[in-house]
């Protein structure tokens, strides 16, 4: 969802201009994302998983 299109119903301005705190806060909520996972960790887990993969290779194989 996009704050583009959206007009303010407190002081009718565009959202996306910010112009009172209602629009800013609204536009903030709007362009929140949730918590970024990190490359690195991703890797990371990717390695740790497939080394638990072979050793248990090893040892039930």
């Amino acid at each position: 969802m996009s704050c583009e299109h959206l007009i303010c119903a407190h002081c009718s301005n565009p959202v996306v201009e910010g112009r009172c705190p209602t629009c800013r806060e609204a536009r903030s909520e709007l362009h929140r994302h949730g918590p970024a996972v990190p490359p690195a960790l991703v890797l990371a887990v990717l390695v740790a998983l497939l080394f638990a993969a072979l050793v248990l290779q090893r040892v039930y194989g």
